[in-house]
């Protein structure tokens, strides 16, 4: 009998009666692979801003549930593994990816079933999207500045530039941006070297043998936008040649505390990486960020444990969670419709110290930027940095066909690529 009134009960009562309802979150990270070195405390850092709202309520009164799926570095995988978190799962929102050909792959996938991405990693712009938000660097809050800084005297006069990064999307774009700035300052072509690797590549010898012998008659700096754990063999072999940051700087855009922790950083002291946010700065609000997540790690027994550290697409990350949680509580829903309207104008105070708002015009967010040299115990200290915030560049003015290009997504514009409102 109480089997029959339990099964009629199904039919009468909510669902929730008989199971919490929850709002499903997508997380979108590699957890193996070659980019894992990187990805993995994305994932992590993504699971403790949402234990961190659950624990406080949740959202319009539902717990928050993570669905954490491992693309593997593999790019097409991102994008089958994008369509099962929107179609199977139903998620409400994603959390993920690190390179931006892994963020091509996806996209088609998040604007055809209008899902919801925020991406939390510096890139190379020349893009805009309904459907993404992007809580990472822009070029000229990262690789524009950077650069400057290494022409002018106290980043040593720089007169010749090796661009050199991994074999892919965001590298030759951020290079071809970079090219056409050094033309602006008048850096003839001759003193401009590129080299690109595939991922995973391991041996330097021969690069950075080059770079020396380029290098040779006028001050040289190298621009890298190696990603993942080639940086390791890298910056091992620029140690093994002698290099120091004196004799040629490398500043990096893909480096940051996480990549130098599985690294000898002595031989490493004095280069550079440029971000929008450090492990080291001293702020009530980095230093409350840096408690929560060595509480986080310690309670949940990851590897590294107090080893473990926080650096820039953390951040970034914790950032994306908090704007679009506040996004549906000013929203009072999921539906990502109302909450892509409500986040444009989120403001969040960011372990960095700023006050961080999400640009309702192009997705992005208006970030400090900040260049760091690297310290034998694998931190940065900060050598320069902006006084605040600044706007991102989705579309860059230094590239001809992009600089009349405007990235708008209120009424009347509804475009990332046009000249001209159309609704």
């Amino acid at each position: 009998m109480k089997k029959i009134v339990l099964f009629l009960l199904m039919f009468i009562l909510p669902t929730g009666v008989f199971a919490e309802d929850k709002i499903k979150i997508g997380v979108l990270h590699s957890l193996s692979g070659t980019m894992a070195i990187s990805e993995t405390s994305l994932k992590d850092v993504a699971l403790m801003a949402i234990e961190e709202i659950n624990e406080s309520g949740g959202l319009l009164g539902k717990q928050l549930e993570p669905v954490v799926v491992d693309p593997a570095s593999d790019w097409p995988l991102f994008a089958e593994k994008a369509r099962e978190l929107i179609q199977k799962h139903k998620v409400a929102v994603t959390f993920g990816c690190w390179t931006s050909v892994s963020r091509k792959s996806v996209l088609p996938v998040f604007e055809e079933h209008n899902g919801l991405l925020f991406y939390p990693v510096q890139y190379e712009g020349e893009e805009s999207s309904y459907n993404v938000f992007y809580t990472g660097a822009a070029p000229n809050q990262q690789a524009i500045p950077a650069v400057e800084y290494l022409m002018s005297e106290d980043g040593g006069g720089a007169k010749r530039f090796v661009l050199l990064g991994t074999d892919y999307v965001y590298p030759r774009t951020t290079n071809k941006i970079l090219n056409y700035f050094l033309r602006s300052k008048g850096v003839n072509a001759k003193d401009v070297l590129e080299v690109y690797t595939p991922f995973g590549h391991s041996d330097y010898q021969t690069i950075v043998a080059e770079i020396k012998k380029f290098s040779a008659g006028k001050p040289t700096a190298v621009i890298s936008t190696i990603n993942g754990d080639s940086n390791v063999p890298f910056y091992k072999e620029l140690g093994n040649q002698g290099i120091k940051a004196e004799d040629i700087p490398v500043v990096a855009f893909s480096v940051g505390e996480e990549e130098l922790r599985g690294m000898d950083t002595k031989p490493l002291v004095g280069h550079l990486a440029a971000w929008n946010y450090f492990m080291s700065v001293k702020t009530p609000e980095n230093k409350a960020f840096i408690k929560k997540w060595n509480a986080y790690v310690k309670k949940h027994n990851l590897p590294g444990g107090s080893k473990r550290v926080t650096n820039d697409p953390m951040e970034a990350t914790y950032i994306g969670i908090k704007m679009w949680a506040q996004a549906v509580k000013q929203a009072g829903t999921t539906n990502i419709d109302a909450v892509r309207q409500a986040i444009g104008g989120q403001s969040v105070k960011s372990p960095s110290g700023f006050q961080i708002i999400m640009d309702a015009k192009n997705h992005h967010l208006h970030k400090p930027v900040v260049i760091g040299e690297i310290q034998s115990d694998g931190q940065f200290e900060v050598v320069w940095q902006t006084a605040g915030p600044i706007r991102a560049q989705a579309w860059s003015p230094f590239i001809p066909e992009s600089s009349k290009k405007i990235a708008d997504w209120t009424y009347p514009w509804l475009c990332g690529n046009c000249t001209k409102a159309k609704e």
